[in-house]
């Protein structure tokens, strides 16, 4: 009988297993999307953008804390570093900043999925993690949506990423979960990636690049869904075009290619990490809800962040980069 009820219930657990194993396996991407949700952002973004990482400003003890804090979520997720182990800092010695940091050095974050059928060439997801600190009378700028919107939005993408990796539905492509610092001072901690990347940049398919995505421009406080995108045709009409196709199939966000212009007075297609990929012709789409009243500002906190509209952004960003990365081949370059 003892035999007879081990055989009963072992034969009972292997169809369970494999019954999960087969819903994991339908599992889509639009389910890992829908993942990232707004109260997962709003968890961490007032952890990140709260008054304890003191603004950030880069080579400070305050963002000393701030990389410790993604570093220490990707450990918990179990989300790999490119250099192996628990060392996920590109370091960047003082001399690089050119006394702009009081000759404080600073890091660059990456973490990294490795692709499953063609791990050579990777996807590139930024987003800054610094911010501007504080003034001499000490009060603090937040930065929640400068970036702290877009260095939280990676973080959840890397997590769905990951949930996908463990369901066996991993990407083809590799995808590199970059938090570049010192962008407030000149996009320095992109510039010495570019100069000493981890992988190829001509293994680089693209990056799309995340700064603001928390907030809704004065302009369309009418018609909040919405997004800018900026360079997203520049060096590759196919990748607009995916883009298009993938926001057209999931998230129907209203983008706008108003900055879309290396002309335009406000000069944003210079002003953010992705220019400079795209000076190493490398395609790239720049995701920004455009400046309001709270930029670069102490009031720049996170009780001011639209979070389901920022989840939605996330959403079209994590479907751009599964599409990409899932493609048969790479996307072409005009």
């Amino acid at each position: 009988m003892k035999i007879f009820l081990y055989l009963v219930l072992s034969s009972f657990a292997f169809s369970c297993n494999s019954t999960k194993n087969h819903l994991d396996a339908q599992r889509t991407n639009i389910d890992y999307a829908n993942t990232i949700t707004a109260e997962n952002l709003k968890e961490k973004l007032y952890i990140y953008a709260g008054d304890e990482m003191e603004g950030r400003m880069t080579g400070t003890p305050g963002q000393q804390r701030a990389v410790e804090y993604i570093r220490d979520f990707y450990i918990e997720n179990e989300i790999a570093s490119p250099f192996g182990g628990n060392d996920y800092y590109q370091e960047i010695p003082a001399s690089y900043f050119r006394g702009r940091t009081d000759g404080k050095p600073s890091e660059n974050v990456l973490a990294y999925i490795k692709g499953s059928e063609k791990p050579d060439e990777l996807i590139v997801i930024s987003a800054h993690l610094d911010h501007v600190g504080t003034d001499k009378e000490g009060n603090i700028y937040n930065g929640a949506d400068d970036d702290g919107s877009g260095t939280v939005a990676i973080m959840e993408m890397a997590r769905a990423f990951q949930l996908a990796v463990k369901d066996g539905n991993g990407p083809k492509r590799s995808i590199l979960f970059l938090h570049v610092t010192a962008e407030e001072i000149g996009l320095m901690g992109s510039a010495y990636y570019v100069e000493n990347p981890a992988f190829p940049l001509a293994n680089t398919v693209c990056n799309l690049n995340i700064d603001m995505i928390g907030r809704i421009d004065p302009e369309k406080k009418n018609n909040p869904n919405y997004l800018y995108l900026i360079g997203s045709g520049m060096l590759s009409q196919e990748l607009q075009d995916v883009s298009e196709e993938v926001n057209e199939r999931y998230t129907q966000l209203e983008l706008d290619y108003k900055f879309d212009d290396p002309n335009d007075p406000n000069r944003f297609y210079y002003r953010s990490d992705h220019y400079n990929f795209a000076k190493n012709n490398i395609p790239v789409i720049f995701y920004f809800n455009g400046t309001h009243e709270d930029y670069h500002k102490m009031t720049d906190t996170p009780d001011k962040i639209e979070y389901e509209l920022m989840a939605k952004r996330a959403k079209l960003i994590f479907l751009t980069a599964w599409e990409l990365a899932n493609m048969d081949r790479r996307i072409a370059l005009d």
